[in-house]
């Protein structure tokens, strides 16, 4: 019983469905049948009263006159019926007198004239109990053993001389009985055979959803991806209502999780940029003083031309350091003039080189009519970040489209170009440090651009699809000064 119940709705509803269909077929065919028996005998029985009473009027003068032959002779006509008329052929009839004796019987050899009731047998003595305790004018029916007897009185004006008894075979039965039985299981099978694949297909068009919304569920549950239900419930009932909730849900949870991600990337880009900026700093202190040291070392004089190599080469490379370090350390919230569209303007010229060298066009579309509330400098260094790197990043003989919206108090960058997308684990580390995934750069330009844009109060969004990647930058702009 249990592992019944532990079984999967898929299974479990159609199969209670068919069990409950079955029980009622099988309730409605028994009820039917039921009736059907009830049916053939008040049948039988209406009919050997309605004969009872026909043959008790002719027996009344036969017996008032002590004819036996001619009252053989009437209780005898039933019996030479056509074989259509088995259904309501007696299979015995007698006529007793008013002392309970046989005054004529059809079957002599079992029913003896002149015998009593009570010495007929069992059946023949309940029947004279019931008569004598019925009305004097009823007719009777009785069941008994083997037979089913009709009693009807022999009586005119009031004068009863006797009853009439007809004793019916309940094997007459069978014939039409077993045919109402067989038409009753037939009308049984016939609606089993029509809702059984009804309710199969409407348990499994119920259950599969349910199901699958369990599975999903249990997903949740084991910490797998957050994914809606694989089959679709487009009904508006309680199973839609909770495929509605469960959708909202899902929803809400990768949010979550979304939000979860970027402030743990938030977080770890902070610390980067913390763990940068004082590393930049200790590397700043000990390089200048190098750097000073050398120039002392060259004023001086007097060295020869493997020497000064050798120095020209380590002040070259102490001046990458010294680049490198100050790319580090990002500083966007210093004095300086607002940002207007002649900023944009210079940069479309500043990347045209850029862009020609490798096949790229880039499209501006700037809708800024004025100066912005916000410092040009390290907006013209976001702009550019992100415009070298789109036209680095694109396919040859396609477009960078770069839109500069100043709308509702916030300032919106959104670029955009064709190429490959980014993949998902340079994705993951895009804005740290040396990490641009690019072979050729340091991947320090999107990492200022988000130093940037966090200084400024702003966000950075990436979204890169087969064919197209894209970032959106949006500031908040405060009050003109």
């Amino acid at each position: 019983m249990r592992r019944s119940l532990d079984l999967s709705f898929r299974y479990k509803v159609p199969l209670w469905g068919s069990g409950l269909i079955i029980v009622a077929a099988l309730a409605v065919s028994t009820a039917l049948i039921a009736q059907a028996y009830d049916d053939l005998r008040q049948d039988l029985l209406d009919s050997s009263a309605s004969l009872g009473r026909t043959l008790a009027g002719n027996l009344f003068p036969a017996m008032l006159n002590d004819e036996v032959w001619r009252a053989f002779e009437i209780i005898r006509t039933p019996l030479s019926g056509t074989p259509a008329d088995n259904l309501v052929r007696p299979e015995i009839l007698l006529a007793v007198d008013q002392r309970q004796r046989v005054f004529v019987s059809t079957a002599p050899d079992a029913v003896p004239m002149l015998a009593t009731m009570a010495q007929l047998g069992e059946d023949y003595r309940g029947l004279a109990e019931r008569v004598a305790a019925a009305p004097e004018a009823a007719t009777v029916a009785y069941s008994g053993e083997r037979r089913l007897y009709v009693a009807v009185p022999i009586a005119d004006e009031g004068t009863r001389l006797g009853t009439l008894v007809i004793a019916h075979s309940k094997d007459i039965f069978l014939p039409r009985f077993r045919n109402k039985a067989l038409r009753a299981g037939l009308t049984g099978l016939l609606v089993l055979a029509l809702l059984l694949p009804i309710n199969w297909y409407w348990g499994q068009r119920m259950a599969g959803p349910l199901v699958e919304l369990a599975r999903s569920i249990g997903s949740v549950a084991e910490g797998e991806p957050h994914l809606p239900p694989s089959v679709a419930y487009p009904y508006r009932d309680e199973l839609g209502r909770l495929f509605d909730a469960y959708g909202l849900m899902v929803r809400a949870l990768q949010d979550k999780d979304r939000l979860e991600e970027e402030v743990i990337r938030s977080e770890r880009l902070a610390a980067i940029g913390r763990l940068s900026a004082g590393i930049a700093h200790e590397i700043n202190n000990p390089l200048g003083g190098m750097l000073v040291a050398l120039d002392n070392f060259k004023l001086r004089g007097g060295h020869d031309e493997r020497t000064l190599k050798t120095m020209a080469m380590i002040e070259r490379g102490l001046a990458q350091i010294r680049e490198t370090v100050g790319a580090m350390l990002v500083e966007a919230k210093v004095k300086s003039r607002d940002f207007g569209p002649q900023d944009v303007d210079d940069l479309a010229t500043l990347l045209a080189a850029e862009a020609r060298k490798r096949a790229v066009a880039i499209h501006i579309d700037s809708t800024l009519a004025g100066t912005v509330p916000l410092p040009a400098a390290p907006l013209r260094q976001i702009l550019m970040n992100l415009l070298l790197n789109a036209v680095q990043a694109s396919d040859p003989s396609t477009t960078v489209y770069c839109a500069v919206r100043h709308d509702r108090g916030e300032l919106t960058i959104d670029t955009r170009n064709a190429g490959r997308p980014i993949p998902q684990e340079v994705m993951n580390h895009l804005f740290e440090p040396f990490s641009s995934g690019k072979e050729n750069g340091s991947g320090l330009g999107l990492w200022v651009t988000y130093q940037i844009v966090s200084q400024l109060g702003g966000r950075i969004a990436t979204e890169s699809l087969e064919g197209s990647t894209s970032f959106v930058v949006v500031l908040p702009v405060g009050e003109p000064t």
